[in-house]
């Protein structure tokens, strides 16, 4: 008798004798149940009773059919949400009328997550553990939602509109509704994607590839992680194979990944939708250190056994670590859900289940209507045996745990940290020392806040060696001093990975540095989490996650010897034209400037910060108090003149650009031309505000007028950035610069030293003299030399301005 029979039999004489499990067994609806994944049920049965989670077997498969029960609602109402406006809870068929006119919506996907996420409540519930769970492909919400609200998971504003009666047709109706509120915001709690709304949700999930990116760093120890990946977001972001080159048990929490392999982009096949592609990249995953495990992804049961197997021998492995049986990298679980895109529903498996799987409209096409009902019909789950399975299954309040919404990640609330007091400088210094010197302290004041610091290159020649040495590069096989198991310097030259380790840590304190140009590569990241995040707080639950800097150094106009392909202003110029309030963009001059900015920075909540410092040395301009002045204002008077005549504005932002308006500040002085001469550390202060928030980030129009005073109508800026940006952002400022020039980066460059580079892009001392001369109709000999002059107009010798 081959085994398979022989397996075949148990199984038939364990029904015979097991009701419960012989009842599981048999499927539901489109749930079907593989013999593999039949013997694993009971071997987690046994498992659970044998760890005294459940009394016994047979409520284990009473759980699991329940579970059956509630991933076929799931799936019957994530089809409704994309065609439906209504449902008829008693499964009767849907008429012309109960349809949408203009159906939508990621169905193919979402049918795929319902089992995942059905099966990740029904582990919580077996287990009475609630895990944390985070969806990369953000589109396939309607699982989610669907699920949450059939399980009364539900964030208050969801509760009022689909918890009480009527609830369904409210959600199926909203979904890709459109409709507005007065203010501009869309009027139903719900979105395309995961989002505020969504009960336990943490990530959009609309750039595929960052949840892959940030899962393992997540979890803090005592915690697990739920990761559902999708295939696609397999062949963007290759990134996500260092996971197991990143984890450590002594300072992570469990990461659960689980791939969602359906083998469908939107118009193809992905690459793991072959055989041959699946099964290479599972080796691929077991050479990158993963411990790659294929089930039954049309099953929520086989998600179950698999997500509660991974777990354990994730623990197991950590175990055989701490008994020095191990050594990092350890091997970390990982799933691969197989199934087709689609399944459940019509269209299963081809293209078109990505968005509407049937042939046409259901309103307007009566064999489309046709097909959804007979498909809905399939999936349709009495009333009375739903109440039953989500009876069994939503248990929180017997086994005393938060519900899912409130799963540890989402709750994220670190204490605030103690912040240390350092001394201030008055010499010439690299503005990085002081980041350098305060981000080693705090972490030594708050040894509770886990550290990250997210490096492509080079840290220590951007002058952070005090942190390296400190905190040191995480590797499994150390070279030297600076390099160490458990090193809390995530370094890859990977942008995108490295901001994501710290956008991950959002139980701890972080720190990114990169060359300016490179940090163009980290937006997509960036901008997601402030999205998300600004949402939070326009919903009055606002992040509560601690502030951190990503520093663009190596900058633009120090990085000339590099071509100009690291000669980018773009990173903060973009971080500008986000919410001030969720992003600061700051540009601190000196050592005493940078410091003051990095204690409001690290108490902040849910709100990041862009600065752009320079490596190399620079004089301290600012004393202790003028830069805590500074900083709470956003800009600062450097030097005036008050001889009589007409008064010239000048207007610095960037640490270079300061240092040559001082220098066409000493040459007005001798000529006793008034000025006044102000730097603009924070541009996006002196803005018009786009809505409430930002309002309360600006200036009071009192300190602008105190900072550019009405009777300065000439104004010459220089700026670290492209002068349309800054002419734009700080409209502010000089009334809106009518009467004024903005000198700055006009995409010039190439291997240059830093005073090269403000003459290529015409914003030397000298260049910012001409137009403060041509505004105040004056000649330009008036302030320079023939020599200059020349030089300036581009026929004569750059070193005579340079030098």
């Amino acid at each position: 008798m081959s085994k398979p029979f022989a397996d075949l039999q148990m199984l038939d004489r364990m029904a015979d004798t097991q009701a419960e499990f012989a009842r599981w067994r048999a499927g539901y609806g489109v749930i079907r149940h593989l013999p593999d994944t039949q013997h694993q049920a009971l071997e987690l049965a046994e498992q659970l009773v044998s760890d005294g989670l459940q009394p016994d077997t047979a409520t284990v498969f009473r759980m699991l059919a329940a579970l059956d029960r509630l991933t076929s609602a799931g799936l019957w109402l994530v089809a409704h949400m994309t065609y439906a406006l209504r449902v008829h809870p008693d499964g009767t068929a849907l008429q012309s009328a109960d349809f949408k006119g203009n159906p939508e919506g990621h169905t193919g996907g979402a049918l795929n997550m319902v089992p995942g996420y059905a099966a990740y409540m029904a582990l919580n519930a077996l287990t009475g553990e609630t895990r944390g769970w985070l969806m990369g492909q953000g589109h396939c919400v309607a699982a989610i939602d669907a699920l949450n609200v059939l399980l009364g998971n539900l964030n208050p504003e969801q509760a009022d509109r689909y918890g009480g009666r009527g609830g369904l047709d409210h959600l199926v109706a909203d979904f890709y509704s459109y409709e507005q509120r007065p203010d501009g915001r869309t009027r139903a709690p719900l979105g395309s994607h995961v989002n505020p709304h969504t009960a336990g949700g943490i990530m959009e999930g609309g750039y595929l590839g960052f949840a892959e990116l940030q899962y393992v760093h997540m979890p803090l120890p005592g915690e697990t992680l739920v990761a559902f990946l999708s295939d696609g977001a397999a062949e963007e972001q290759r990134g996500s194979d260092w996971a197991p080159r990143w984890w450590r048990s002594e300072d992570c929490g469990l990461p659960l990944p689980v791939m969602i392999a359906n083998g469908r982009r939107i118009e193809q096949r992905t690459e793991l939708g072959t055989r041959q592609g699946l099964d290479g990249f599972i080796t691929h995953l077991n050479r990158a250190g993963f411990d790659a495990m294929r089930f039954d992804g049309r099953d929520p049961t086989a998600f179950v056994c698999t997500l509660f197997t991974m777990e354990r021998r994730l623990r197991a492995v950590a175990r055989e670590h701490h008994q020095g049986l191990r050594h990092y990298p350890l091997p970390v679980p990982y799933g691969i859900a197989e199934t087709i895109k689609g399944y459940g529903f019509y269209g299963a498996g081809s293209n078109a289940a990505h968005n509407l799987p049937l042939p046409g409209s259901p309103r307007h096409d009566a064999r489309a209507r046709e097909l959804f009902n007979h498909h809905a019909g399939i999936l349709h789950v009495p009333e009375t045996d739903l109440r039953d399975a989500i009876g069994l299954l939503r248990n929180h309040r017997r086994q005393q745990r938060p519900r899912e919404k409130d799963h540890p990640l989402a709750v994220r609330a670190p204490d605030t940290p103690a912040i240390p007091e350092l001394p201030a400088r008055n010499d010439t210094c690299s503005p990085m020392l002081a980041v350098d010197d305060f981000f080693q302290a705090l972490v030594a004041c708050n040894p509770r806040l886990r550290p990250r610091v997210g490096n492509p290159d080079e840290l220590a020649s951007n002058r952070l060696s005090g942190v390296l040495s400190a905190l040191r590069h995480r590797v499994d096989d150390p070279e030297n001093e600076l390099e160490s198991v458990h090193g809390m310097v995530i370094t890859a030259l990977n942008e995108e990975a490295v901001v994501s380790a710290c956008l991950a840590n959002k139980g701890g304190l972080n720190l990114v540095a990169s060359y300016e140009a490179f940090c163009v590569k980290m937006l997509g990241a960036i901008r997601q989490e402030l999205i998300f995040a600004r949402h939070q707080k326009e919903l009055e639950r606002p992040a509560q996650w601690l502030g951190f800097p990503v520093i663009a150094t190596s900058h633009s106009w120090e990085n000339g010897k590099n071509e100009q392909s690291h000669q980018d202003t773009t990173f903060c110029e973009a971080l500008l034209g986000e919410m001030n309030d969720m992003v600061r963009v700051l540009f601190p001059a000196d050592y005493n400037s940078t410091q003051a900015l990095l204690p409001e920075i690290y108490t902040s909540r849910g709100q990041l910060a862009c600065m752009v410092i320079p490596k190399r040395d620079r004089p301290c301009v600012f004393t202790r108090e003028e830069a805590r002045q500074l900083a709470r204002t956003g800009a600062q008077v450097v030097d005036e003149d008050l001889s009589p005549g007409t008064p010239l504005l000048l207007v610095a932002n960037g640490a270079y650009q300061l240092s040559e308006l001082i220098r066409a500040s000493e040459r007005l002085r001798d000529t006793s031309t008034p000025f006044r001469l102000v730097y603009v550390q924070e541009p996006g202060r002196f803005r018009e505000p786009r809505d409430r928030f930002e309002a309360a980030c600006a200036l009071p129009e009192a300190d602008r007028e105190w900072l550019f005073p009405r009777r300065y109508s000439h104004c010459v800026v220089l700026t670290h950035m492209r002068p349309e940006v800054f002419r734009g952002h700080a409209s502010g400022i000089c009334n809106g610069f009518r009467q004024g020039r903005v000198l700055g980066y006009i995409n010039r460059g190439g291997t240059l030293n830093e005073a090269g580079m403000l003459f290529a892009n015409h914003c030397t001392w000298a260049h910012a003299l001409a137009r403060g001369a041509e505004l105040l109709d004056r000649p330009a000999g008036d302030f320079l030399t023939d020599e200059e002059i020349a030089a300036v107009e581009g026929h004569g010798d750059p070193g005579i301005l340079t030098a």
